[in-house]
């Protein structure tokens, strides 16, 4: 047996009256709903407010002239202000509540062309939660000079290909987000993607401050500025960005930087300054090295952040504001807090959304897109495009991927190199003694600094707490050095085997037939790791 069709729409107290501006004069939506020959209604719930009453009545008189088989039942709808979405959706849902669905025996269309925008949204949303279990019914006026009074209408699934389209074009949109953040670079490790998820979904849904930490060279900076073009692409914020290095800012100069000054308010302050922060109004403030903020500068910051508002330097008159904060840091915040170094409760408000971007021996697997970058940007700088031959390539490749490839500059030493190699190639090819020349030179410059681990990477604690959160805390000093040491060459190479060559490669001469990469899975299990689990 056929499903019964049943109406559920508002009545239309501008539209169903009829009206005779042109084409539209003989068109009322909801009489026009028995007009089409392809379309049987069985039912209509009509929904209408006291004082459209008579109308009410004269529609469900003219309904049943042109469709005598549609019974429609008037249901009284009263709404102090049908512009207001609370009591619009909780009256709805109210209705929607308490009607007798009965989806077995009969198919449901929600009428949205009557009624306010606001009704619409929340009859819209009532049907896409599936509180009214319906389609959705959009009618309206004939495209055509004949002014045929049944017009059009269409009828839209949300539970069809046609939403399934829709929700592939924001899917679309995403990867391009992340793409645009990525700089157009395919990276392939799994850990820095599934950061670059996160940081998307967090710029494109939230103001609230970013910090962004890790090494240097690591790509804060350049972060910071994707992650303002990509709310700037989504008209998330129409004020600029604005870039300031902490590090640089000492005493009544850095107040007057951040805070701006009135004339007079120090010695050499001829003249009124409008300040950083205020510079960023309505945009992105990126403060690098912010760890290196004095402690009046960390208080205002904390204030503005806070309330929008502080007082420049001098002035008894507060500014306003409006800005995402995005700030940056090589060095361990935490520990300057202990230090009594930096703000307690600076520190938990721009620790609501925290990201460590990876130095580049952690991300192996990215070196070579992002060599194919800079050889890229060197053509597009220069006009130039040497290439490397073979050897050359894999020469580089296994040079900078190696575990004494401490990368202690992480993408300003391959940008640096590469260069070189590009300048250095006169014949527009990059060979092997160029190759083993520029590198002697890099590792040159990593040793004259102290070696091949960074200062600022992260800690033992830091590295464990990444891979098993509280847990490290259970583990005795010996086994957290030993696990801390084998993490770190885990995320330095490529796969699970080459980890575990680097690790048991004096004991492999002692045990024939041993497989490195099973001894090193064994080893992770003990502290129910996997390798997937350390890389990530």
């Amino acid at each position: 047996m056929a499903l019964k069709t049943v109406v559920i729409g508002m009545l239309g107290t501008t539209l169903d009256r009829g009206f005779s501006p042109q084409r539209w004069d003989r068109w009322r939506p909801t009489v026009a709903l028995g007009q089409h020959d392809d379309l049987r209604i069985d039912r209509m719930e009509l929904l209408h407010g006291r004082a459209h009453a008579s109308l009410a009545a004269a529609v469900t008189e003219d309904l049943a002239k042109v469709s005598p088989e549609t019974d429609v039942r008037r249901h009284l709808f009263e709404l102090k202000d049908p512009w207001d979405f609370e009591e619009v959706y909780a009256a709805l849902y109210d209705f929607a509540r308490d009607y007798p669905f009965d989806p077995e025996n009969e198919e449901y269309l929600v009428h949205i062309t009557t009624g306010t925008h606001v009704i619409q949204i929340c009859l819209f949303l009532l049907a896409e939660s599936r509180h009214i279990p319906a389609k959705l019914l959009q009618t309206g006026p004939s495209r055509v000079r004949d002014r045929d009074p049944a017009g059009i209408y269409g009828i839209i699934d949300l539970d069809l290909s046609r939403y399934d389209r829709i929700a592939e074009r924001y899917r679309r949109q995403a990867e391009g987000d992340l793409n645009f953040l990525k700089s157009g670079i395919a990276t392939r490790n799994a850990a820095f993607n599934a950061m670059i998820e996160r940081i998307e979904r967090v710029g494109a849904e939230s103001a609230e401050p970013i910090l962004l930490t890790g090494p240097t060279g690591a790509g804060k900076s350049r972060m910071a500025r994707l992650v303002y073009e990509l709310r700037a692409r989504r008209r998330l914020v129409s004020g600029p960005f604005v870039e300031v290095n902490c590090a640089t800012l000492r005493g009544d100069a850095a107040m007057s930087a951040l805070f701006g000054h009135r004339k007079g308010a120090f010695t050499g302050a001829a003249a009124d300054r409008t300040g950083l922060l205020r510079q960023a109004d309505g945009g992105v403030l990126f403060l690098d090295e912010v760890g290196e903020l004095g402690a009046d500068e960390q208080a205002m910051l904390l204030r503005a952040i806070e309330e929008k508002r502080f007082y420049p330097l001098g002035s008894d008159d507060e500014v306003h504001s409006d800005f995402q904060l995005i700030c940056g840091t090589n060095r361990p915040l935490e520990k300057l807090v202990a230090a009594g170094r930096f703000r307690e409760d600076l520190l938990a408000r721009i620790n609501l959304w925290r990201f460590r971007m990876p130095g580049l021996a952690e991300r192996p697997e990215d070196i070579e897109p992002n060599l194919e970058y800079e050889l890229e940007h060197f053509a597009g700088k220069t006009g130039r495009r040497p290439r490397f031959n073979r050897e050359a390539r894999e020469l580089f490749l296994g040079l900078a991927t190696g575990s004494s490839a401490s990368w202690r500059g992480n993408f300003r030493d391959l940008s640096a190199v590469t260069m070189r190699l590009c300048t250095l190639a006169g014949d527009g090819r990059i060979t092997t003694d160029l190759v083993r020349e520029e590198w002697e030179r890099l590792e040159d410059g990593w040793q004259a600094l102290g070696g091949g681990t960074p200062d600022n990477a992260p800690d033992d604690a830091t590295l464990l707490g990444e891979v098993l959160g509280d847990e490290r805390e259970n583990l005795d000093l010996f086994d957290a050095s030993q696990l801390a040491c084998v993490i770190r060459e885990c995320r330095r190479a490529r796969s699970l085997s080459e980890a575990g060559r680097v690790l048991f490669a004096n004991s492999r001469q002692a045990k024939k037939n041993v497989n490195d990469a099973d001894r090193l899975r064994k080893y992770l299990a003990k502290f129910g790791l996997s390798w997937e689990a350390v890389q990530a």
